[in-house]
C-alpha cells in the first residue's frame, strides 16, 4: 500500500532545513501563487510560464529555491540506499558519469560516489541561493547581470539528481510509493526549464526516453 505523502516526504529525511521565502515580501507572494497554481491542477505547461506583470528574474528566483527543496527532499527519500558501496559514483547507469568540481576544494573534475556528491550539490547551491548579492531578498536590490547563468547551472546540476535517482533508485521510489509524485516533480521540472531555455537539450538526453513518455 502506498504511504501518503507526508510520511514519505517527511522533514526528517531531508539534508538541511528547507530554504523559506519571508512573509511580507514580493517573492513570498508569487511563491504562494506558484504554489495555489500546483494544487488547483492547472496544466503544468500553464503553472510555469511567467505571470503577467511580474519580473522574470523573481519568477525564475522563486521556483529554483522551490526545486532545490523538493528534489533534495526526494534524495532524502532514497538516501539510505544510496551508499558508497550501492553507488561507488554519480552516475546515471553506464552511459553517463558526473564529476565534481567547485573551483575551490575540488579544482579538477573529481569522481565521487553518488552520496558526497549530493552532499556536495546541495551545500553548493544553499551557499548560492542564500547569498545576497546572487538572491537577493531586500525591496529594490537588482539582481546581478549573470543571474540566469547561475540559474542555468543550479538546474542543470539538479537535473543529475533525478538521473541518478531515476535509473539506480527508482524500485525504491516506487515502493514507498511515491511514484506518482516523483514524476509530478519532474515534469514541473522540465516544463520550467524548457520554458525558459535553462538546459541545453543535450544535457537532458539521460532521460530523453522516460521524458517523451510522461512529458509529452
Amino acid at each position: 500500500m502506498a504511504l501518503c505523502l507526508g510520511q514519505v516526504f517527511s522533514k526528517d529525511k531531508t539534508f538541511r532545513p528547507r530554504k523559506r521565502f519571508e512573509p511580507g515580501t514580493q517573492r513570498f507572494e508569487l511563491y504562494k501563487r506558484a504554489q495555489a497554481s500546483l494544487k488547483s491542477g492547472l496544466d503544468l505547461r500553464k503553472v510555469v510560464q511567467l505571470p503577467e506583470g511580474e519580473n522574470i528574474n523573481d519568477w525564475i528566483a522563486v521556483n529554483v529555491v522551490d526545486f532545490f527543496n523538493r528534489i533534495n527532499l526526494i534524495y532524502g527519500t532514497v538516501g539510505e540506499f544510496c551508499t558508497e558501496r550501492s553507488c561507488p559514483v554519480m552516475s546515471g547507469g553506464p552511459r553517463y558519469e558526473y564529476r565534481w568540481q567547485d573551483g575551490n576544494q575540488y579544482k579538477k573534475p573529481t569522481k565521487l560516489p553518488a552520496l558526497q556528491y549530493m552532499h556536495l550539490l546541495m551545500d553548493w547551491i544553499e551557499t548560492l541561493i542564500n547569498n545576497e548579492d546572487i538572491f537577493p531578498t531586500r525591496v529594490g536590490v537588482p539582481f546581478p547581470k549573470n543571474f540566469q547563468q547561475v540559474c542555468k547551472k543550479i538546474v542543470s546540476r539538479l537535473f543529475r539528481v533525478f538521473v541518478h535517482v531515476y535509473i539506480h533508485h527508482f524500485d525504491s521510489i516506487c515502493n514507498m510509493g511515491a511514484e506518482a509524485h516523483v514524476n509530478t516533480c519532474y515534469k514541473h521540472y522540465y516544463y520550467f526549464i524548457s520554458e525558459f531555455g535553462l538546459i541545453e537539450q543535450s544535457e537532458l538526453e539521460p532521460l530523453r526516453p522516460m521524458t517523451e513518455r510522461i512529458c509529452n
